[in-house]
């Protein structure tokens, strides 16, 4: 069992807790949590990018100049790839499809793995309660200041105090979200990873019940 601080609103040390195994210590596995990691990855992909292909430009209805005779190299069209202005050989497409499937059981080992890598790595903080007054930025980047936490973090609000999540989204670095909302990504991408005891609770709650 491992055991940590919990820290209140102000960033002042209110206790400790011990967090229970089946979510904090479950053992590594570098295979699975780069898998779903890539998947997610790959599932934010807008595919926007498009170059465009020989049928896409404009022109070249007519042939630039008859077959033999002219000494030049025979050619169809002015929208050739190999020609200035013409379309674009292997350029990327908007059509393409980036979406990698990956199931359930996956997602929820992987994450906790992600979550256990945090806490065996002293990169997790927990708050007493994120239930912040009046919703005030102030509040939270205050504490954040007093606990010397000034890189990227997640910020995993519970279903209590989800309406709280607002005093956090617009500070520097700090991907705040619901708890039901953790995910790989976002947790590997952060430094630290934010909770609150009931935020704590709802994961036990869900993973090991």
């Amino acid at each position: 069992m491992t055991k940590i601080d919990i820290y209140n609103l102000e960033g002042k040390k209110a206790g400790d807790i011990t967090l229970d195994e089946g979510v904090f210590g479950i053992e590594a596995n570098n295979a699975l949590l780069h898998q779903v990691y890539v998947a997610q990855a790959a599932n934010r992909r807008s595919g926007s990018a498009h170059t465009k292909i020989r049928s896409d430009r404009r022109g070249g209805g007519k042939k630039p100049w008859k077959q033999k005779g002219t000494g030049n190299a025979r050619t169809g069209s002015i929208r050739n790839p190999i020609w200035r202005g013409g379309g674009i050989t292997f350029g990327p497409l908007k059509n393409r499809n980036f979406k990698k499937s990956i199931n359930e059981k996956m997602k929820q080992k992987a994450l906790l793995i992600a979550i256990s890598e945090k806490a065996r790595g002293d990169k997790i903080r927990i708050i007493e309660s994120l239930d912040v007054t009046d919703k005030k930025t102030k509040i939270v980047a205050g504490m954040l200041s007093e606990m010397g936490l000034y890189k990227s973090m997640v910020m995993g609000f519970s279903a209590k105090e989800s309406g709280n999540y607002i005093a956090a989204r617009n500070i520097t670095k700090v991907n705040a979200m619901e708890t039901n909302q953790l995910n790989v990504y976002d947790v590997l991408n952060a430094e630290y990873l934010i909770l609150s005891k009931d935020s704590v609770d709802q994961l036990v709650n869900k993973y090991t019940a």
